[in-house]
């Protein structure tokens, strides 16, 4: 039975591949911050007849970590770590100019700093199963849009990470997916007030990170429009 390990696991895009991995059997590890969604989370993903943990907790926290890690073990191996967990930070999207610094200081905690201390933790147990480790992206990564400089400097920083994971690290599948626009409470709180019932629904975008991680493509960044069948 194959493990895996997915941050952010309680809500939109990580609750939806939760599930879709349960469907086929994987054995999961999910976590959130809040503890309403992820009991809610856990007791879908247990009416499917997989072994779950549902750990509440915040990634930046070191013990948290090694929670997710022991859980893992538990199961019997880690084949995936999926980084979804991240925070927006301010909103409504300010200007660089005005950006809280101290603000800025959690995003990166939350969006880098803390996405590769798990990576740090989880590389012997990744190595021996030649694992795969993906880390949800943004376009705001490599685009520049005006109150995005906090999250996608974040997440770009992250990107390249990965690039050197994936030089260094050449046994293993290291992708930074980039989901493109969902219908998700984060995106609701970058536009708020706004209508954003026009993006895809997060289990819509799912079957694209799934062909990526059953595709044998190369390490790197790849975007869920690139995986769509033709």
């Amino acid at each position: 039975m194959p493990v895996a390990i997915i941050t952010g696991g309680s809500k939109g895009f990580g609750r939806a591949l939760a599930t879709d991995l349960a469907r086929d059997g994987w054995g999961l590890v999910i976590d959130g911050r809040t503890p309403g969604p992820l009991a809610e989370a856990a007791r879908e993903l247990d009416g499917l007849d997989v072994p779950v943990r549902a750990l509440a907790g915040d990634i930046v926290d070191p013990g948290h970590r090694s929670d997710l890690l022991r859980a893992a073990e538990a199961l019997g191996s880690l084949d995936l770590l999926v980084n979804n967990a991240s925070t927006l930070g301010v909103s409504p999207l300010p200007t660089l100019e005005g950006y809280p610094l101290a603000e800025l200081r959690r995003v990166y905690e939350v969006n880098t700093v803390a996405p590769l201390a798990l990576v740090q933790a989880a590389l012997p147990r990744l190595r021996q199963q030649s694992g795969t480790l993906v880390s949800v992206s943004s376009d705001a990564a490599v685009e520049a849009y005006p109150g995005w400089g906090g999250y996608g400097s974040s997440k770009a920083a992250l990107d390249h990470l990965h690039r050197v994971l994936a030089v260094e690290e050449p046994g293993l599948r290291i992708y930074q997916f980039d989901p493109g626009d969902m219908r998700t409470e984060m995106h609701q709180a970058a536009f708020p007030g706004e209508d954003i019932s026009d993006r895809p629904e997060p289990a819509t975008v799912v079957p694209s990170l799934r062909r990526l991680l059953d595709s044998g493509l190369p390490s790197g960044r790849y975007r869920a429009e690139e995986l769509v069948p033709s």
